[in-house]
């Protein structure tokens, strides 16, 4: 049930894209892979956690809506009054004291979700790094006095998981910014002076696999110098070869230009798209960082997560969960909760998630709720509704009399029956009392040829695989 052309485009990637040298356009760096760790991990974590974590109030863009916003400064203001008179944003630093930050516990914990890698706002859109920057205020110098970046990547990889970085392009209140701006971006002195060293040498000392980009929508790209970075990155950076990056690289670039695509945040079209795609979403609905006021009906159900995940995977995405941290560098319980819900569904569905592909269905047209991937000779229907028999309309096709139907986590059941109609195919599944799984259902569907002639396509792709496979290995 692989599709040929999948297995060939992937080869043919791993063997030519150490050859390539991108040039600094979009027409050169668009033709660059991604490269495949990506597409196979599916899910990941991203956190936003810094100063705006002091207030903790509102949202992670506490300073701008503060100071700028006519239509929600009053509620900032009213929030305050609390603070002394000419009491600034900065002063909020030397609370960011991360001094219940264990790296350890946060790898651990996301590894235990799930997640084959892991984000961390290096530096958010106050100007604020979590890293000894040279260029910007940061963690070692105020607040924490603590490389937070360094610690966790560290913690991260040790534990098998990919790392990687936010770093926002504009800074609200950055006095060269503020010029380059007031200039309608004819100016690059932020860029030259700040943007263009800083974010080198975060990839220089920390080596991200993932370079999450933001911030760049006021200017164009030639503004940001977004083609000259992307070029170096894909042809000398330490990660040329692993490195995976968004489309936020100027105005009108989302969803156009760059890497995978993210558009927006929350992202999720719930159809097949040609480019490889991320949804990039939050537990808590209203902010990206830890909001004190938030209430129990602001954070998504393990349901709602689950559903996120799975038809998200199903159209070809990946999913980037965001948590946001307190100041002491805690995760809240109803985080973490949420993450250790996610990794019990996929310890026993994972294999329905990881390293899949789309299938030639994203949803079924039988019943409402179930979401289809493929790998190697499985497909699998993944219910999110529990139901004593399933009817699936898409898959009926599939089904002959060598067809195996197993319910994962419950394989030692055997095969389960099933019988087709001219409409679908109806599946009996277990009592729900022996089931493992919990959320979401998902069955594995496996018709195995009665004879290696049945489908010559096998003997194709055995053949074409082979040959690339050799070829890869003679480059190497």
């Amino acid at each position: 049930m692989i599709r040929l052309g999948t297995t060939v485009l992937s080869l043919l990637s791993l063997a030519t894209a150490n050859e390539r040298n991108y040039p600094p356009t979009w027409e050169g760096l668009d033709a660059r892979p991604i490269p495949p760790w990506y597409d196979r991990a599916k899910f990941g974590i991203i956190i936003h956690w810094g100063v705006y974590s002091v207030p903790s109030f509102g949202s992670e863009s506490f300073w701008l809506y503060w100071k700028s916003d006519e239509q929600k400064q009053a509620k900032y203001e009213e929030f305050m009054n609390k603070y002394p008179d000419g009491f600034t944003y900065q002063e909020f630093a030397k609370d960011f004291t991360a001094k219940l930050f264990e790296p350890k516990h946060w790898a651990e914990l996301f590894a235990k979700a799930g997640a084959k890698y892991v984000v961390l706002t290096s530096k958010h859109h106050d100007g604020y790094a979590l890293w000894p920057s040279s260029y910007s205020w940061n963690s070692m110098d105020i607040g924490p006095h603590r490389d937070l970046v360094g610690e966790l990547a560290e913690e991260v990889r040790a534990r098998n998981l990919t790392f990687g970085l936010f770093y926002t392009l504009s800074e609200w209140f950055h006095p060269l910014y503020q010029a380059d701006k007031t200039a309608n971006f004819t100016t690059q002195a932020f860029i030259e002076a700040k943007i263009a060293p800083e974010r080198k040498e975060l990839v220089l000392r920390y080596e991200p696999e993932v370079f999450f980009s933001d911030g760049s929508g006021d200017a164009d790209y030639t503004y940001w110098k977004s083609t000259e970075f992307l070029a170096w990155l894909y042809n000398d950076s330490p990660v040329k070869d692993t490195v995976v990056v968004n489309d936020r690289w100027g105005t009108d670039m989302a969803c156009n230009h760059g890497g995978y695509f993210m558009c927006i945040d929350r992202y999720n079209p719930a159809v097949l798209l040609e480019h490889k795609w991320e949804n990039v979403m939050t537990i808590e609905k209203q902010s990206w960082g830890y909001r004190r006021e938030a209430t129990l009906s602001d954070y998504l159900t393990i349901q709602e997560l689950i559903t996120q995940l799975v038809t998200t995977v199903s159209c070809g995405g990946n999913v980037l969960l965001n948590v946001g941290p307190t100041k002491d560098g805690t995760i809240d319980p109803i985080f973490e909760e949420r993450l250790m819900q996610l990794g019990q569904w996929l310890e026993v569905n994972g294999e329905a998630i990881y390293a899949t592909i789309p299938w030639i269905h994203q949803n079924d047209s039988g019943i409402s709720g179930v979401w289809y991937t493929e790998k190697d000779d499985a497909v699998y229907a993944i219910a999110l509704h529990w139901t004593e028999v399933l009817a699936l309309a898409s898959p009926r096709k599939l089904f002959r009399a060598s067809t195996n139907v197993t319910l994962l986590g419950n394989e030692d059941a055997g095969n389960l029956p099933w019988t087709v109609t001219d409409s679908s195919v109806k599946i009996t599944l277990p009592a729900k009392a022996t089931v493992k799984s919990e959320w979401a259902w998902v069955l594995k569907i496996v018709s195995t040829p009665t004879s290696s002639c049945t489908h010559p396509e096998t003997h194709l792709r055995m053949l074409v695989t082979a040959a690339l496979l050799w070829t890869v290995l003679s480059y190497y």
